[in-house]
Formats: C-alpha cells, sequence, structure tokens
C-alpha cells in the first residue's frame, strides 16, 4: 500500500561513514605541539536538547530537532573547527527506557556503543530538573572520562538562586569535570562551552578537514531533514515509530534529484501522513525540499511515498534495512 506526492521540485551507492574508527584510519598520530582535537559525546534522556546543541555547536544543522521524544536515531557527528582545536561531536539517540522494541534496543546500543570511544562527555540534563531517565543515563556514564554537566534550558529558569541546591544534589550523584548552566539558542554560552571543553581534548592531528562540518552524507541528511518535518507537521498523533528511507540520490550539477519513502506501520498513520487531499505530504515535502536547498546550495526535485510496513520497528531485519546500526 503506497501513496505519491511529487513536491515539484525530484542512488547512488555511497561510502558513508557510520562513525570515527581512531585505530583503523587514524593509527597512533603523533601529538602536534598546540594542536588539539578529540571526540565529545552529548548524551542524556529524550527531549532534554541534545540535537540543538549540536546543531549550535556546529554552527549549522546536522541533527533534527523536535518536540516529539526520540527524534534522534543515529549517531550524528558534528565538526567544529576554532583556532587550533577541533571538536568531534557525537549526539547520540536519548536513551529508551519506556519500551522494548527492536527500534529501541538499537538505540540504546548506539549510546552505549558511543560512550566507549570519546575523550569527554557532555551530559545534558533541564537546568533544575532531575529524575529516574536522567538517573538512568547517568548509571551508564563510564567512570574513566571526564563529564561535564549541562544544564540545558537555562533561560526557563525563572529563579536562579533556585538552581543552587539543585547544583550541590547534583554534585553528590558524581564528581563532575564542570558544570555548565547554559541556554543551546545563545551563541555567547555556546562559545564558553566550547573554550571549557578545549582543555579536554588530547593533543593531536586534527580528524578532519577545517571547513568539514559533519561526516554524514548529503543522502543521509536528506532522509533526517524529512524526518524531522514529518515529526513537526504531524505532532503528537503520529507515534514516533515511522522512519524514512531514500531510494534515490541523484546529483546532476546544481540539482539535486531525491525520491523518499515514508515507512508507518498501521494505515491510520498512512492518513494522518497524506492528509486531506494529501496537503499534510505535500507541506512536509515543500518544507523539507526548501531546507535541503539552502543546506546543499543547490535546486532540489523531491518526490515522497508513504508506505505501509507493519511491525517493522520491532524487526531487526527491517531496522537494517532501513539503515539502524
Amino acid at each position: 500500500m503506497e501513496e505519491g506526492a511529487d513536491t515539484g521540485a525530484e542512488d547512488d551507492e555511497e561510502d558513508e561513514r557510520e562513525g570515527v574508527d581512531l585505530d583503523a584510519a587514524f593509527g597512533k598520530p603523533a601529538a602536534v605541539a598546540g594542536q588539539r582535537c578529540g571526540l565529545v559525546a552529548i548524551v542524556g534522556r529524550p527531549n532534554v536538547g541534545k540535537s540543538t546543541l549540536l546543531n549550535a555547536l556546529v554552527g549549522q544543522k546536522v541533527s533534527i530537532t523536535s518536540r516529539k521524544a526520540q527524534t534522534t536515531r543515529h549517531r550524528i557527528t558534528g565538526i567544529r573547527t576554532e583556532g587550533d582545536a577541533q571538536f568531534v561531536f557525537v549526539d547520540t539517540p536519548g536513551f529508551q527506557t519506556k519500551h522494548s522494541t527492536a527500534l529501541n534496543r538499537n538505540l540504546n546500543r548506539t549510546v552505549q556503543g558511543v560512550l566507549g570511544d570519546v575523550d569527554v562527555v557532555l551530559f545534558v540534563v533541564e537546568a533544575g530538573r532531575f529524575g529516574l531517565d536522567d538517573a538512568k543515563v547517568l548509571a551508564l556514564l563510564p567512570e574513566d572520562k571526564p563529564v561535564i554537566l549541562i544544564a540545558n534550558k537555562l533561560d526557563a529558569v525563572h529563579r536562579r538562586a533556585e538552581l543552587m541546591p539543585w547544583l550541590k544534589a547534583m554534585q553528590e550523584r558524581r564528581n563532575f569535570a564542570e558544570f555548565v548552566p547554559l541556554s543551546a539558542r545563545k551563541d555567547a554560552d555556546v562559545k564558553r562551552l566550547l573554550g571549557i571543553v578545549q582543555p579536554y581534548l588530547p593533543e593531536q592531528p586534527w580528524f578532519y578537514e577545517e571547513d568539514a562540518l559533519t561526516d554524514r552524507s548529503d543522502r543521509f541528511l536528506a532522509s533526517e531533514l524529512i524526518r524531522e518535518k514529518l515529526f513537526r507537521l504531524t505532532g503528537d498523533e503520529l507515534p514516533y515509530s515511522c522512519t524514512v528511507v531514500i531510494d534515490k540520490f541523484q546529483e546532476e550539477g546544481n540539482l539535486r534529484r531525491i525520491a523518499a519513502t515514508i515507512i508507518v506501520e498501521r494505515d491510520a498513520h498512512k492518513g494522518m501522513v497524506i492528509g486531506d487531499k494529501g496537503e499534510v505530504l505535500k507541506r512536509i515535502g515543500s518544507e523539507a525540499r526548501q531546507e535541503l536547498e539552502r543546506l546543499m546550495d543547490a535546486k532540489v526535485f523531491l518526490e515522497l511515498w508513504v508506505k505501509v510496513r507493519s511491525g517493522w520497528a520491532d524487526s531487526e531485519e527491517h531496522l537494517r534495512s532501513y539503515g539502524y546500526e
């Protein structure tokens, strides 16, 4: 069962890097005086602002954001080079505690896999709040890595004095290397965080070119941006168990022809995505196309389809075919 919508603006095999394998890709590089580079994990429960923080740290969107929990499903690498330092940020899915589907088990493996490779961890919580789900993530963090406590969404705290007893309680939970209250939406706060993280990066050559922003392909970013619009435009009505698969990604000069399929689990979900007379699907395509054109600095022809695949989120085979690690 499927529906299609051509938004008015249409697969190459690719070598997509799924992360940074330091041993295979870089060996043991000799330290370069004054030059620093390292992996920085961004972890926390769902919906604390990890993807927003990653995009702010990189200076451009490389990870999708949504009010809906469980938006990030892959390890997304964002790169920022400032002065002599190169920060390689790894955004992770929020650790899943409420469902036991194959998808959520996959997401949790991704979080745990990231933590073994990094040089420093940014543990993101909402300023003034710490619940059971936060505690479960904190318990996973390695004891042999510096962990910086990020109190995000500071702008939502009306009385800053109330943070002091909360901070004291947090310090009793773990000996954090640093405590950084901030709003990921404020440039000054983001620059301050970069300065705090820099001394924790090892002295070694950079992993990427100076102007690199992410190790993810345009094809991958296209699927993520479509999924972001899907979540934002369907609100809380559509369950999180839907995904986007890129069927075609062709580059023709300054034109990108992209065909994608939105996978849902039920016919009712399909109706939500398509909307009355196809209006919702058209809007998803239109907004995704416009953002893709800005991101890729190219004309984009985007074609979207919707298919029902019952039980895909609990099928290891489907997850692998849809690109989950």
